[in-house]
Parts: structure tokens; sequence; C-alpha cells
């Protein structure tokens, strides 16, 4: 009998079933990376390398095009055919360096090359034995934009015609552009009052650097003690005055201390006020009353120092003193964006303010918020402050003078003013970073309710302190010039001594033309550093490269030669503003 017992079972198959071959459509199924369960078919995954794309020229966006000055929107057209400044191979520095804007204008009518007109006084009424005026026929500065008076001049032909220029009277004086359109002035524009709550003007003088000395006479205000007079029968309400100094961002409808970017004093008890804080000063039971004169220095460390601490490269234990070298032939870039506009047949500079910021603003109403979280808006302000707009400046004071005896420094440690810790209000055209050349703090008085005052800036004060020096005794008319014993704003002799905001305006007339100057070189370097008599030989074709003074000598035969006919009197079309009356 055949055994049927069951064969024992394999534990292997006798038959392997074998990989099936990958077709091409498997193989996009196959793992990139290779692994042990198939390392035979790493290599045969491999990508192919992806075709080289072809490199497209990045375009900047408009705001960094903006922030190098190639181009703005702003009220003109830009010159496209203006030279892009490109950086030379291995320079990397002149991509850096600011430039003016520049805009296509029009051609400024005959009337434009005349000088500007000073604004129309109208009588208002009299207040303390004097007449004053209200100023129209002008623009008054408004939020965000700054205003100053311009004039077309046939030697300016690559900044388009236009420089800046001043309105009678001459002399260091109250700004009327800058001044609350609510401010009533006497005819030579040095003594103000108003109607209205407090209102401020400021002067057309500034301080940058250097020890500088004015006067305010309070002509209505606190009576001083035993008078007894009524006010009805004299047609005198009194009204009270606040003086000091203002930076640019200060508002003109609020009293002088009211932010950050002014200190005050009150004539109510003679305190001092700053960020609206009012805090005793002078002795008690003294204060400023009508008939006083009250003198006011101010100390500014010179721009060198304070470039340091903007720049964030001040060092207290280094920069112990403010000894300071003469400035050299170079110096920081003052750039001006500034464009004509017409108001009322006048012509003006039209260019952005500097506005407050957000820092100083927390500063003088702090958030309890955003000082519970935030350590850098909590610490008081110094020069190595981590917000560039609360750091202050070393050996910068304000004293002040009752009838010439000296009271005391009511503020020190004042704020820094240049860039960047001014900035102009973030709108389309507007450069952050760039100094103007008329930042500073600025000689302010502000009136309440019939309170008035005069400002003297000398050189010939009703109460010349000790150590104030006239300029004009320290030239000597016998000694060689030389860069030695040329008295200089910028050197450290010149920045000591106390001098009257009569000579910075001056200098401050002086700064003016020479920056118009230096921006007519550097366009006219940009443009190839060709004239335009050299422009019109290299081409022929009749074109109009810019505005021109109709009765401007030998310009019909420049006409003749150019083939380009402009008749006198050609009118242009110059943006003009519109500002209603408050």
């Amino acid at each position: 009998m055949a055994d049927t017992s069951p064969s024992p079972r394999s534990s292997t198959p006798s038959i392997i079933p074998q990989k099936r071959p990958l077709g091409i459509d498997d193989e996009q199924h196959v793992p990139a990376v290779p692994s042990p369960l198939n390392p035979d078919f790493a290599g045969s995954r491999a990508r192919k390398p992806a075709p080289a794309r072809e490199q497209r020229e990045k375009k900047e966006s408009l705001k960094k095009r903006e922030a190098k000055g190639v181009e703005s929107v702003r009220g003109g057209t830009p010159d496209s055919q203006a030279p892009s400044r490109k950086p030379k191979k291995g320079t990397e520095q002149s991509s850096n360096i600011p430039s003016l804007l520049r805009y296509k204008l029009p051609p400024p009518n005959a009337t434009d090359f005349e000088p500007p007109k000073a604004p129309v006084l109208v009588p208002a009424f009299q207040k303390a034995n004097r007449q004053f005026f209200e100023a129209s026929e002008h623009v008054f500065n408004r939020k965000g934009f700054r205003y100053t008076h311009c004039i077309a001049d046939p030697a300016f032909t690559f900044t388009q015609y236009h420089r800046g220029s001043e309105t009678e009277p001459f002399a260091p004086r109250f700004d009327y552009e800058d001044a609350s359109s609510h401010i009533f002035f006497d005819h030579n524009a040095r003594s103000i009052t108003t109607e209205k709550g407090f209102r401020m003007a400021r002067a057309n003088i500034g301080a940058r650097e250097g020890r500088w000395y004015w006067e305010c006479k309070i002509l209505s205000g606190v009576k001083p003690a035993g008078w007894n007079g009524d006010p009805v029968t004299n047609g005198d309400a009194g009204g009270h005055v606040r003086l000091g100094f203002s930076r640019r961002e200060a508002t003109l409808d609020t009293p002088v201390g009211f932010d950050a970017y002014s200190y005050g004093l009150r004539d109510v008890a003679g305190q001092k006020v700053h960020m609206s804080r009012p805090k005793d000063f002078m002795p008690a039971g003294e204060q400023i009353c009508e008939g006083d004169v009250i003198g006011l220095e101010i100390n500014l460390p010179s721009l060198t120092l304070h470039r340091k601490v903007v720049e964030g490269s001040y060092n207290k234990a280094v920069d112990v003193s403010d000894d300071v070298e003469p400035h050299g032939a170079e110096g920081a870039d003052i750039i001006r964006d500034r464009l004509p506009i017409r108001y009322k047949a006048h012509l003006y500079f039209e260019q952005f303010e500097y506005q407050s910021c957000k820092e100083l603003e927390e500063l003088m109403n702090p958030s309890p918020v955003i000082a519970a979280t935030s350590t850098s808006t909590t610490a008081a302000p110094n020069p190595n402050h981590s917000l560039v707009a609360l750091r202050t400046l070393p050996f910068s004071c304000i004293k002040v003078y009752k009838n010439g005896q000296y009271v005391g420094a009511p503020f020190t440690d004042l704020l820094a003013f240049l860039p960047p810790a001014s900035k102009p209000l973030h709108q389309v055209g507007a450069r952050d970073g760039l100094d103007d050349g008329m930042l500073g703090y600025f000689p302010s008085v502000s009136v309440f309710r019939g309170g008035a005052a005069e400002v003297n800036f000398g050189p010939d004060f009703w109460y010349p302190p000790p150590d104030i020096i006239n300029s004009s005794e320290d030239v000597d008319m016998l000694a060689e010039p030389s860069i030695d014993n040329v008295t200089r704003s910028g050197t450290s002799t010149s920045l000591k001594k106390l001098r009257p905001l009569s000579e910075r305006y001056t200098e401050q007339i002086a700064e003016d033309v020479l920056y118009d100057i230096i921006d007519e070189v550097d366009l006219w370097a940009q443009d190839g550093g060709q004239t335009e008599t050299q422009k019109r030989a290299s081409n022929p074709a009749p074109t109009i490269l810019g505005p021109v003074d109709p009765a401007a000598p030998g310009l019909e035969v420049a006409m003749v030669n150019s083939g380009v006919k402009i008749e006198a009197g050609q009118p242009g079309e110059i943006k003009e503003i519109i500002q209603e009356e408050e």
C-alpha cells in the first residue's frame, strides 16, 4: 500500500517572483531619495538639471526711486530726460549721494522776475500806543507744507530760473508766513498781538549752533503790582504773553511750551513751561509784567557734535567738550526739495514741512499700556537714547535775564533737531533724513486775548548782558586775511561768544545764497557740465530748454540762433495754491 502521508511543506516557495521592470510611467513614482528598499534605482531617478532662467532686470519700487530723487509726482512733472546718476564700477558711495528732485516747469511770467512784494498791511486797531495791522495777500504755512519767497532769475538756468528771495522789511523780525493767521503785526513786524486765544509767531531767523541772545518787551499783559488803572477806560484788557524758543514742528495755534518742540516762559508766576507742564522758576512772588524786558540766551553745541548725537556715535567719555575744528571745504549736504507755486500773483517755494513724531507725542502724553510693555519710551531723554527723537544735545541750555539781571537757566539738555530727529510727513515725494538748512530753534512769542509784545534782536539792546560781543568790534582791519583770523560760526572760538541774533540774520542770507549756487552747480554737473549755448550747438533742433527772461540782454540773438520764438509775458502754468480764510 502506497504511503499516502503528505510531504512536509517547504518553508520557502520554490519559485521567487521577480521584480517587474519599470516603465516610463512608473519612473514618475520612484522616490527621489534612495532607500534600502530600492537601492538599485537610486541613480535611475536622477533629475535632469532645470534649464537656466533668463535673468531679468530688477526694477526698483516707486518709493525707492523717490528716495533717490529720480522722480516725483508732487505738483510738477518729473524730468524724464534728467540723467540718472549711475555709480561707476568700484564705487558704491556715489549711489548714496543725495540730490535735488527735478521738475519740468513751464516758463515763468515776465512779472516773476520782479522782486517779491511784502504783504498788504490793513490797519486793524491801536494797542499799547501803537498801530497794529492785519497782514494779507500772502500765504501761511500749513500742516505738512512750508512756504518761502522766491524769484525768477535768468542766471539760474539749471534750477529752472528760480531761487530764494526776501521781502521788506529786510531785517530780523517776525515771519509773516510762519505765524498764525490771527496774529496782528506792527509796521516793521517786530510787535504782535491777537484778539483770539493763544496764537504764536516765529522769527525769520533760527539758531543752529553757538550762543545767541535776543530780548522781548511786554507791551500788554499782566499788570504790575500797585497798578490802579481802569482797563475799560484805557482800552486795554491786559491779556497774557509767553515767550521762548520753538522748532518748526511746533504748532502755531498753541502757546510756546505747549509740546515737546518748544520751551517757554509763562508770565503768570514766572513759570517755565515745556510739554504743557508749568514748573516754578522765578523767585516766589515774582512774575513777568507789563514793561518788563526779558532777555533769552540759547546755547547750542556745534553741528559736528550734534551729528554725532543723532548718528549714535556720541561718547560721553570721549566728547568731554565742544572744541571743534573750523569747518573745512566739505560740509553736510543741504537738500531743499522745493517747488515754485503761485499765490495771488506772488511766487513761493513750497516744500514739505517737518512734522511731530509719535515718540515725542508719547513722551508728552505717555500711554499706560505702552509704558508697561516698552522700556525705550520710559527712559528719560538723553544723548544716547535708543530713539533718535529722544536724544538731547550736550552743553545746550536756555538762560533768562529780567531787566538786565540774570535769573537762571530754566532748560538744559535740549532735544536734538537734525535729521533723523526731525522728519517730514509721510507722503508721496517726501524724503527722510534730509536737512534743508533751516532746522533749529527759533525765537517765538505767543499772545493771548490782547496780550502784546515787542522783540529786539540787537545789536542795540535795551539791557545788554555783560558778555555780549558785537562782531564788529572783533574785526582787525589791519590784519592780513587768513583762515585763522576770519570769524566763522563754525569755529570753536565763535561758538563760545555770545552774539546778537541780528548777526545770524546776515549769516542766514549768505547761507541761502550759497545753497542756491550749489544747487545750480550740482544740476549743471549732472547735465554734463554744458551751458545752454553748448547744448544748442550740439542739438540744432528748435527746442525750448527752459524758461527765459524776456528782458534778458541778447535774448533776440539767442532766439534767432536757436530758431525759438519766445514772446514777452508768455503765461505760465505754475501750480496755484488756494487758502481759505479762517
